[in-house]
């Protein structure tokens, strides 16, 4: 062995120029609920101890890239020798039959799907999927595979841990990349989410074309805030939904966490007496219902 060859294995580490750095710099690594969950499963599978050797790694931004992919997170990390080392960690991703019960597990449940499609990962989102017979996050230490193309045999040597921290926190700035690497792109997963609750949306009819476009001049931007002649004209007639409580059976059957039947039936009956009030200040007149004021 080279004496090169032995400085660049257990010689100081080269400082790295525009590396990914650690927002954490002290304490433990990763601020969300799904980072924690990520990090601790990568405890259970691998030595807690090698792990802990990537944190200063991290924390020194030695990991200057990290692309995420289906199945696969690859990085370069920058140690002792003149040029990164390459690292890839795999994890299988889900078939397109495990994600097609997966998604039915989420849309089934009204309080995840309405997280995930406003951008948020729901934190007992890991029952959906054991209810499909999944896990989202390795659970024995065959599921993951990991190389690096420094000479260290160990498993994980600090470049592969430097990563798995970096992949925290690129895990707390999007939760979605959690299910990117199990073989879900996040806007894939939102539409199928949206075809199984019924919500997906319609087509919009065609833009008109250059030639067909309106051909009147628009008023002069002095004139766009007064009312012109047309408002004396202008008729409308307000009505009411004919289904008040809409919203909340587009929901669904709410939890027994949230309140369950008796919530949705007080909800409900609350957005009757809403509408109602809404449609009597409208007329002017009390409506069928005969609801007093100081009803709402």
């Amino acid at each position: 062995m080279s004496d090169w060859f032995s400085w660049s294995e257990h010689g100081p580490r080269r400082a790295a120029k525009d590396g990914i750095r650690a927002r954490s710099q002290k304490g433990d690594i990763g601020e969300s609920w799904w980072s924690q969950r990520f990090l601790a499963a990568m405890k259970e599978v691998t030595d807690a101890g090698r792990l802990s050797r990537g944190r200063s790694y991290a924390r020194t931004g030695q990991v200057m890239d990290l692309k995420v992919e289906p199945g696969r997170v690859t990085s370069r990390v920058q140690g002792s020798a003149l040029t990164p080392y390459r690292v890839s960690i795999e994890l299988a991703p889900f078939s397109d039959a495990e994600w097609a019960r997966a998604e039915s597990a989420l849309a089934g449940e009204a309080l995840f799907a309405a997280a995930l499609l406003a951008g948020e990962m729901p934190r007992d989102v890991e029952q959906a999927f054991a209810a499909a017979g999944l896990t989202l996050f390795p659970t024995r230490p065959r599921e993951l595979r990991t190389s690096c193309s420094c000479p260290d045999a160990s498993n994980p040597c600090k470049h592969v841990a430097a990563t798995y921290y970096i992949l925290a926190e690129a895990f707390d700035e999007d939760p979605f990349l959690v299910l990117a690497w199990r073989g879900r792109p996040r806007e894939r997963l939102l539409e199928r989410l949206r075809e199984l609750r019924g919500t997906a949306p319609a087509d919009e009819p065609a833009p008109a074309a250059d030639d067909e476009a309106p051909s009147e001049e628009l008023a002069p931007a002095a004139d766009f805030w007064r009312a012109g002649p047309e408002l004396a004209e202008l008729r409308f007639t307000p009505r009411a939904a004919e289904t008040p409580d809409a919203i909340l059976r587009e929901l669904g059957p709410l939890p027994d966490a949230a309140g369950g039947a008796p919530v949705a039936a007080a909800l409900a009956e609350a957005y009757r007496i809403f509408t109602a009030h809404a449609e009597r200040r409208a007329f002017g007149n009390a409506g069928e219902d005969g609801i007093a004021d100081g009803e709402i």
